[in-house]
């Protein structure tokens, strides 16, 4: 598969934390700082996708939107801002931008959106592949497997599919695997989450908008279903979707064609939809707040995803998945749950389902050391983190430990010398700060202290003459 390729019109150093997952995820990130720069790139072919900031020293994204829109190789362009606004949003929307995010820039999110699968730079993508695209989902447990098997036999077909569960439960993941499956794997999986945008954006964004059609409308704007078109669409959260919205939805799932906002021509789309929610629509539906004739053209195919506590040992397979996974993203040694903490895991209700253990898992990944993983790593209930010590009064958390930056690491020296708590504290302070690019309220949650004590830290680390931005 070829390397995904991503453009960024941006300061580098609101780049430069992600390079770590750019190269384990071989992923190509180039940085611009000017639009005939970011051009070249695009008209050459050599970006999947683009990010950019709203403005830079003699550079506006308004101007960049408006040529990769003519351009004879559009891509799709994401604007992300340091500090935003609702208003700001819906401008650069309405301009063509595909999405508009706030910083952090974080590898998960990213990864959300990139292309199922970037051309490769020399040869184009075949029309057919002979196994489907690979999505993990793991799980043993019969109310899994029942639900993947269902998965499995319907995705072939055309025949629309709503996926409930509580959130968490990785509703998202099984329309990736029906995709994957559905002979369709080739063509593009476009999500649209339809609790983030107001009813009249949500409308251009699916159906796409006619240049003047209004205030701000400079060009014509394809919609998720053109956008979409032979492959599959993702309608995330559905129940959130405005009332009379959800009319012009029905007649696209019904004739296979929609409407331009301010267009004269219906445009025939081929394109298979799969919905998400996490509340109960026939209760929706019986207080007004959903159409009945929409719920049943959806809900063709049921998926009801468990939550986590009803899936047993799926906890401990789970949990052991993510650890490999993340140890290898951090480029750390092999890690294992002790046994204390696996009675924990099996113990604990889940209310935030795979998405809090997934969280869980990588907090104590970072913060275990050399292992084993105890509750301690958790950091639960508001519970405050120090350095553990054992009987001898030594910090008992041997092996590799980073000195204070955020790319170097030093080991335990051959006298045996320990780094100190203080040294340790440091290290994770600025893991954390790496981890989330700069976030301080995220690496204050990951840490398990607060933000106000977070800041202290680094006040005291920059009077030591630490470089914290």
């Amino acid at each position: 598969m070829a390397s995904k390729r991503i453009l960024f019109v941006s300061r580098s150093e609101l780049v430069s934390p992600l390079h770590a997952q750019f190269k384990a995820h071989e992923c190509q990130a180039m940085v611009v700082d000017d639009r005939a720069s970011a051009m070249k790139v695009v008209e050459a072919r050599k970006a999947d996708l683009v990010f950019t900031l709203p403005s830079l020293p003699g550079y506006r994204a308004q101007d960049l939107l408006d040529a990769v829109q003519q351009s004879a190789h559009p891509v799709p362009v994401i604007v992300f801002t340091e500090k935003g606004s609702a208003e700001e949003a819906r401008y650069y929307m309405e301009m063509g931008a595909q999405d508009y995010w706030l910083c952090p820039l974080t590898w998960e999110k990213i990864q959300a959106v990139l292309p199922e699968d970037a051309p490769a730079p020399v040869a184009p993508r075949p029309v057919a592949q002979s196994t489907p695209r690979e999505v993990s989902i793991v799980g043993t447990h019969p109310s899994v497997t029942r639900v993947l098997a269902l998965a499995r036999q319907v995705a072939p077909s055309k025949a629309t599919v709503l996926i409930s569960g509580e959130s968490g439960t990785g509703k998202e993941m099984f329309a990736r695997f029906i995709h994957a499956h559905s002979g369709r794997e080739n063509a593009p999986f476009v999500a649209v989450n339809c609790a983030a945008l107001p009813e009249h954006l949500l409308e251009s964004e699916l159906f796409g908008h006619e240049k003047g059609s209004f205030t701000g409308a400079i060009s014509r704007k394809l919609g998720k279903f053109e956008l979409a078109s032979g492959g599959t669409l993702l309608l995330d959260e559905i129940s959130e979707m405005a009332l009379a919205l959800q009319a012009k939805l029905l007649r696209a799932l019904q004739e296979g064609e929609i409407d331009r906002v301010g267009g004269v021509e219906t445009v025939k789309v081929d394109v298979r939809v799969l919905a998400t929610t996490n509340r109960n629509l026939e209760q929706s539906v019986e207080k007004g707040e959903f159409r009945q004739d929409l719920f049943y053209r959806l809900n063709v195919i049921p998926l009801r995803l468990p939550s986590l506590a009803q899936r047993g040992d799926d906890v401990l397979l789970l949990a052991d998945f993510f650890i490999r996974r993340l140890t290898r993203e951090y480029g750390l040694g092999p890690l294992q749950l002790s046994t204390e903490a696996r009675d924990w895991l099996m113990a604990h209700d889940w209310p935030g389902n795979v998405r809090e253990l997934q969280n869980l898992m990588e907090r104590a990944v970072l913060l275990a050391g050399a292992g084993p993983i105890r509750s301690v790593h958790f950091l639960l209930d508001g519970q405050e983190w120090s350095p553990e010590i054992n009987e001898e009064g030594e910090t008992a958390a041997p092996g590799v430990l980073p000195m204070p930056s955020a790319t170097s690491a030093v080991t335990i020296d051959a006298d045996g010398r320990i780094p100190t708590i203080q040294e340790m504290e440091m290290h994770l302070i600025i893991k954390s700060l790496d981890k989330t690019a700069g976030n301080r309220t995220k690496a204050s949650e990951l840490l398990g202290i607060s933000v106000r004590t977070l800041r202290n830290k680094l006040g005291e680390y920059r009077k030591i003459g630490l470089d914290i931005p």
